[in-house]
């Protein structure tokens, strides 16, 4: 409606410019010229250099014989007028005076309307601009009402703990008597911590869902604006329209954006996200109470957040959303598989044991990938080659097929990825290869993929020096066969050193340096980033550092080398394979490995 408003505004000043140069200009016309009066029509008349004449009542209208000019005279009641025009050879026109005197009227009134409404419309818009330039204090939350909300726990899977603990939230909206008169009382807010996609806030709108409340939306960056005070107005608007739609859940969305240590920010104490953060403080327990207002906030970072929004009383729990395991994995599976039409071969078991560590929204872009996958095809139903399909471009990235890679190029990845894929295999303990190609995904010009069975929640040593080998096997392939050492293999090398600093100075992984730790992350809170690595420890203990760091690189690095000589005609076949099919899957793999014989990839001509 606004928007029809502000055309209809619009086309009103045109019309009234329109009319008004009109008037200005037939006035300049006319004004522009001295008006001759009776007596001088006559004179021109005896003269005789009147050519013609025009009579519309008491106007006259003629023109000159020397002259194409009209001129216009009133009369009075002159009876021989025409006698006179005749005998001087004027030809004569006679036409009816205007008969409607709204004409006149309408070109009088309706400039003058047209002004009033349009001065009426822009005081009506300064007023409306006027009361929205002193609502920037209202919150800017979102009320959903139980109507529109639809959403219930049975679209919320794989997070079962999570429910359970929030179902007595959902008890008590309904029934708070059931909890009130045993003395007890309902949590005043419950903070949601979990990694992104883990389904915080679908979990929020299932709460509302459930307990058929209102439910009130708003992000923790809707509060701060460049007004100073306008984050604080809005916390305490948030809560009075609490109070006025109670019992209500006020769901506040990444609160780390205003909850944050205080003390930490740019503007000392009067920083703007102080001041909000210490308004929400006393919003949730503070002199004044809020009964039946639950504050549901969610967010991925709770270390960066201040310890008194964290006490009991105002986030009096704190309930962990987590990475779904394999049977979460395959609820959700199913939750978002109810959308589409699924083709007999589809199994959703297989499917989440092949997804580890896949959070909500993962699989969700997994089946929606699948989808689209299958309906680029043509196809009625979704198969599970479609999945597998989308499985792969989730983890490796879209294909690259249209770049152009030389044949000596194409031969040093394959042998670096049967590297990978060798070692991989060899090694007791290690993550089962899942696939293995040559083609350009993402920005890899190929990749080595291994899943593991189970999801793991803790790693052993053993473990981590098997990934160090394996992240090292591509190189050290390429070194072993071409004699030749490539960028290709920069991103192994940054991650196998960074997992054996880790060892070293982070996870008491070394014999030589003993359970200890070096060195401390220093975070800045505002930042909410590591920016530095304080160095606690001298000069000759970070030498002992590099050296066990170094230690454990190269000897994975020789383990490696001597996996690959033992089998350097696996290595061979692998790689010839890589070059023939472009993509091997894990069963392929397997079976090029127990195969006999072997022969080398042969070298570009």
């Amino acid at each position: 409606m606004n928007q029809v408003y502000k055309n209809l505004a619009l086309w009103m000043v045109i019309g009234l410019i329109v009319i008004l140069l009109f008037t200005v200009f037939q006035g300049a016309q006319q004004g522009g010229q001295e008006q001759p009066n009776f007596s001088e029509f006559l004179k021109a008349v005896d003269q005789g250099r009147v050519d013609a004449v025009v009579i519309r009542g008491n106007l006259v209208s003629y023109t000159l014989k020397d002259s194409a000019q009209t001129l216009r005279t009133y009369i009075v009641e002159y009876p021989d007028l025409i006698k006179t025009l005749k005998e001087r050879g004027v030809r004569i026109a006679v036409k009816p005076p205007d008969s409607n005197p709204w004409y006149g009227i309408l070109l009088q009134w309706v400039p003058m309307l047209l002004f009033i409404g349009v001065w009426v419309f822009f005081m009506r818009q300064m007023q409306g601009g006027g009361a929205k330039a002193l609502s920037f204090g209202k919150a800017r939350a979102r009320l959903i009402s139980e109507k529109q909300n639809k959403i219930t726990f049975q679209d919320v899977a794989g997070v079962d703990e999570a429910k359970e603990e929030l179902r007595e939230i959902i008890d008590f909206l309904k029934d708070p008597q059931k909890f009130q008169k045993l003395g007890g009382k309902i949590p005043k807010g419950v903070l949601l911590v979990g990694p992104p996609g883990t389904g915080k806030t679908l979990l929020a709108k299932a709460i509302a869902g459930e307990a058929n409340v209102p439910f009130f939306s708003i992000s923790g960056s809707d509060f701060v604006e460049m007004f100073v005070g306008v984050g604080a107005s809005r916390v305490r608007d948030l809560f009075e329209q609490g109070k006025k739609h109670a019992p209500c859940i006020i769901f506040m969305d990444e609160i780390d954006a205003v909850g944050r240590h205080r003390g930490a920010g740019l503007g000392g104490g009067h920083d703007e996200r102080e001041q909000t953060l210490n308004q929400l403080l006393v919003e949730m327990d503070g002199f004044e109470t809020n009964e039946g207002v639950i504050l549901i906030a969610a967010t991925n970072r709770p270390d960066v957040l201040d310890p008194a929004l964290l006490r009991p009383g105002r986030f009096d729990r704190q309930v962990v959303v987590p990475r779904p395991d394999v049977k979460g994995r395959e609820e959700i599976l199913r939750v978002h598989a109810r959308r589409i039409p699924l083709a007999p071969n589809v199994e959703l078991k297989v499917l989440a044991r092949g997804t580890p560590g896949f959070s909500g929204a993962d699989l969700a872009n997994l089946v929606n990938e699948a989808a689209l996958l299958a309906a680029r095809q043509n196809k009625k139903l979704v198969e599970m080659l479609d999945f597998e399909n989308a499985k792969d471009k989730v983890l490796m990235g879209v294909e690259r097929r249209s770049m152009i890679i030389s044949d000596s190029e194409k031969r040093t990845i394959a042998y670096h990825e049967a590297g990978h894929a060798l070692v991989a295999d060899f090694l007791p303990g290690a993550d089962p290869l899942h696939k293995v190609t040559i083609i350009p995904r993402g920005r890899a010009l190929g990749l080595t993929l291994q899943l593991p069975m189970d999801d793991k929640y803790n790693y052993s040593r053993e473990y981590l020096i098997n990934r160090i080998t394996i992240l090292l096997g591509g190189r050290t392939a390429e070194e072993l066969v071409l004699n030749q050492q490539t960028t290709g293999a920069a991103d192994d090398l940054e991650k196998a050193t960074e997992m054996a600093r880790k060892m070293v100075c982070e996870w008491g992984m070394s014999d030589k340096l003993g359970p200890l730790t070096f060195g401390k992350n220093e975070e800045h809170i505002f930042l909410g980033r590591e920016v530095a690595r304080q160095k606690d420890y001298s000069e000759q203990t970070a030498l002992a550092i590099d050296a066990e760091i170094k230690r454990l690189v190269f000897e994975s690095s020789a383990r490696a080398r001597q996996i690959l000589e033992e089998n350097l005609e696996k290595l061979h076949a692998l790689a010839l394979a890589l070059l023939e099919r472009e993509s091997l899957d894990s069963e392929e793999i397997a079976r090029i490995l127990r195969a006999r014989p072997f022969q080398e990839a042969p070298a570009p001509a």
